[in-house]
């Protein structure tokens, strides 16, 4: 291989350097009016009239409303129950009610100060425990979206016999996905008819889906085309399907193209976010320090709308048990709803606020127990035929004790406690403490969600003698189109140079799902590699596959045809062993899982109790790094990220909104707080992934919180059971 295995140059990379690359705002259309949009002030009741002040010139204004929709009045994520357009109630704060645009942006906004919006409000359900208590349905059955549970063996014979029993309730919040280009979207159609959208996003089909419904139009007058994409971190996975149907309804009642970008503030204020969580654990151990009983009940908050809460409880329903092995699990997961603006998909999707949990009960049951934190972890890791809380048996590529024993060689274990301990015993000024936390986190979609997906992607060889790659998988900072073009090239044993990525448009790619669940790689890539074995096989069935550009155009010139290019599409095909009931929670819940650890080493100041984090040891055991260089990007990226979410990022909600929804006051880490991080790539291959690559994008988000959180316990010797650790949580905690 050439290609796979090597640290290529990210092939984006020089256009967003050098400024030309085009994200939607650069993007010019003729005659474009800008939208902008008029939202609900309240957190819910009944919406008893919208009036537009008749003194005020509305001439030279578009205003749309729910009245004037085509279709449907939803957008369809997992159910069509978040309305397009507020019509006679509302749900949230920030929730939409109507679209003005204008050619001039500033005037669009200034329009919105001559609505005049009279409600009917009643009582809201602003956290889970409202949600869990009201009378009043939000959402039916009983405000809850979704309800798991997942069972093995007996809990209560396991914490009968079991030699202690550790207790711990912990809690974590939302989390804003802070990309770098705000959500934006842009909207016009075709002479004849088509609908065309183009914006910041992640998945394609699922704006096309949404359009579809909305306009009530057949699949092939509904084009959608992304444009580069200043980061998603899950939050342009849903909600660009919301902003892209707004600007097709201006768009449709203008008769001109409309473009809609948010500012900052209300990108923060109106779009998903990572959904809070409260998790309580019940541990049984035996004499010997291993668990015996694990009884977990998890709620996530779901916001006003479904969009994506029952896959993101999914995946932390089952990631919740964390990675060990106990014969006896009680899980019990709900989303409920709130009337708070409703929240997404983030980076880890779940697993980040269950795992966070797990970790820190480890910690606390080590502590219990007498135990050395990376000795407890040592006799209860999942190893090669253990079995999950779902009941499925690791059969192969398991990586987590490896993962676990070069993290704690990295980071010298047990000298960097012995360090901490004695500089403790020494110094006036400031703490210091190392925590450990081992995770799992399974590749690509829960269950039978691959099977649901029925992925394609393909392989098209040109006329002009190059190879290109046809998938919907968008780049969006994490290195997809240089990791496709690196499998297709080896898949075939042609140079990358050869090798285009076309851009994610459903007039030109099939649909390969959304670019999520760690899923691009191990099973998009997979499927990139099947198709280019196609193309191989028609081109070169006995001899050698045509390795330069000239070879290539002349194999082209019969094969395709006089057509501009010939296509060759994989579809995604379940492996046989993977089994899974959707209905019982039970069997295998995904192909592969990739495993981490990490040793966080933090100093904790004794007169303002900030934190700082010093270091970050981590070994990620992956498959196979596809592009080693961007696999270390990924785990450093997502690391950074995980330490804003443990110690900075505090968002503030009152009556349902946030209020500081902005990044002078909603803290993320700059450079200087992102610590040294010193990172091993391991690899375990997984023999179902494109040269045994499985997922990596949303495990360095499951182990910095943990790991931190379990050093500020060793450095000062209290539990801060909750994210993020702030300092006025410290000084609450420690001893006067």
């Amino acid at each position: 291989m050439t290609a796979v295995g090597k640290s290529l140059h990210r092939r984006e990379g020089p256009d967003k350097l050098r400024g030309v690359a085009k994200y939607i705002d650069d993007y010019v259309f003729p005659n474009c009016l800008h939208g902008v949009t008029l939202r609900s002030t309240i957190s819910c009741g009944r919406v008893l009239k919208v009036e537009q002040d008749p003194a005020f010139d509305w001439s030279e204004f578009t205003v749309a409303t729910a009245a004037d929709i085509p279709g449907k009045n939803c957008v369809p994520f997992l159910q069509e129950d978040q309305l397009l357009l507020a019509r006679d109630r509302v749900n949230h704060p920030m929730e939409p009610i109507a679209l003005v645009a204008h050619a001039s942006r500033e005037r669009a906004y200034e329009a919105l100060a001559h609505f005049r919006v009279e409600y009917a409000p009643e009582e809201p359900a602003l956290t889970m425990e409202d949600s869990l208590r009201l009378r009043r349905t939000i959402y039916p059955p009983d405000n809850v979206f979704k309800d798991i549970l997942i069972s093995k063996g007996d809990t209560a014979h396991g914490f009968a016999g079991a030699h202690v029993v550790v207790e711990g309730e912990y809690r974590v919040p939302w989390q804003e996905q802070a990309y770098i280009e705000n959500n934006g979207m842009a909207a016009y159609f075709d002479s004849d008819g088509t609908l065309v959208a183009m914006g910041s996003m992640q998945c394609p089909y699922y704006v096309h889906k949404a359009l579809k419904v909305i306009f009530d139009l057949p699949a092939p007058r509904v084009r959608v085309i992304q444009t580069t994409t200043g980061g998603g971190f899950g939050g342009k996975e849903d909600y660009p399907s919301v902003l892209a149907g707004h600007a097709a309804l201006l768009a449709w009642k203008a008769k001109r193209p409309v473009k809609i970008v948010y500012d900052r503030t209300e990108d923060m204020a109106a779009t998903t976010k990572r959904h809070p969580a409260k998790v309580r654990h019940r541990s049984g151990f035996d004499r010997e320090g291993r668990l015996s009983a694990q009884d977990i009940d998890v709620v996530m908050d779901g916001g006003a709308y479904m969009t994506l809460s029952p896959v993101v409880l999914s995946r932390g329903a089952i990631h919740a048990a964390g990675p060990y092995a106990c014969p006896n699990v009680r899980i019990r997961a709900r989303a409920v709803a709130t009337n708070t603006p409703p929240n997404g998909a983030f980076r880890g999707f779940g697993a980040p606020q269950t795992l966070f949990a797990a970790e820190l009960h480890m910690d606390k049951a080590a502590r219990t127990l007498g135990l050395d934190p990376a000795e407890l972890r040592r006799r209860n890791i999942l190893r090669e035929g253990s079995v999950t809380a779902t009941g499925q048996v690791l059969r192969t590529s398991v990586g987590m004790d490896e993962a676990l024993e070069a993290t704690l060689q990295m980071s010298r274990w047990p000298a960097l406690r012995a360090s901490c301990e004695k500089w403790n015993a020494s110094s006036r000024k400031t703490w210091r403490g190392a925590g450990l936390a081992a995770v799992y986190h399974g590749s690509g979609f829960t269950g039978s969600g691959e099977v649901y997906l029925a992925s394609k992607a393909g392989i098209a060889l040109t006329r002009e003698g190059r190879v290109k790659v046809l998938a919907a998988s968008t780049e969006i900072g994490q290195g997809t189109n240089t990791m496709f073009a690196q499998i297709a090239a080896d898949a075939l044993g042609i140079p990358a140079s050869l090798v285009d990525v076309e851009t994610p448009d459903t007039a030109k790619v099939p649909d390969s799902g959304p670019t999520v669940a760690s899923r691009t790689c191990m099973v998009v890539g997979g499927l990139v590699a099947k198709a280019a074995a196609k193309l191989k096989a028609e081109l070169a069935p006995r001899g050698k596959f045509p390795n330069t550009q000239a070879a290539l155009r002349r194999a082209a010139a019969s094969l395709c045809a006089g057509a501009p290019q010939r296509e060759f599409i994989a579809q995604y095909e379940k492996p046989a062993e993977i089994q899974w009931d959707d209905r019982t929670y039970s069997g295998d819940a995904y192909g592969s899982f990739g495993y981490a650890a990490m040793v966080a080493h933090v100093e904790v100041d004794r007169s303002t109790y900030e934190v700082r984090v010093l270091k970050l040891w981590t070994a990620q055991e992956i498959g196979r790094a596809v592009n080693p260089a961007l696999a270390e990007g990924q785990i450093i990226g997502g690391s950074a990220q995980a330490v804003g979410y443990a110690l900075y990022e505090n968002p503030i909600f009152r009556d349902g909104r946030m209020v500081n929804a902005s990044l002078t006051n909603y803290v993320i880490p700059t450079a200087p707080d992102t610590p040294p991080m010193e990172v091993a790539l391991l690899e375990k291959p997984y023999r179902h992934g494109p040269f045994g690559a499985k997922g990596l994008g949303e495990m360095p988000m499951d182990v910095p919180g943990p790991a931190i959180a379990a050093a500020v316990h060793h450095a000062t010797g209290v539990w801060v059971p909750k994210l993020p650790i702030l300092p006025e949580d410290l000084a609450a905690a420690l001893p006067a």
